[in-house]
C-alpha cells in the first residue's frame, strides 16, 4: 500500500497522493484518481474538489510547526 500524502497548497486546495479512498456521509465513494485536490475554501461548484475558484479571494498560509 503506497502511502498516502495530504498537502496543505498556500491559498489553495487540499492536495491528495497515494491510494484514498474518498466516501461522502453515507459511505459513497467518489470517483477519484491517483492524485486529487480537495477544496478548502468552500467556494468550489465542483465539490468536494477544487475547481480554482478560490484565486484571488482566498488566503490561507499553513504550516506545520518547527521540532
Amino acid at each position: 500500500m503506497t502511502k498516502v500524502t495530504i498537502k496543505v497548497n498556500d491559498n489553495g486546495s487540499y492536495r491528495i497522493t497515494g491510494d484514498v479512498e474518498l466516501v461522502d456521509a453515507e459511505g459513497n465513494p467518489f470517483v477519484t484518481k491517483p492524485t486529487f485536490s480537495l477544496c478548502r475554501c468552500g467556494r468550489s461548484s465542483n465539490a468536494p474538489f477544487c475547481d480554482g475558484s478560490h484565486k484571488g479571494v482566498f488566503e490561507s498560509v499553513v504550516r506545520a510547526p518547527k521540532e
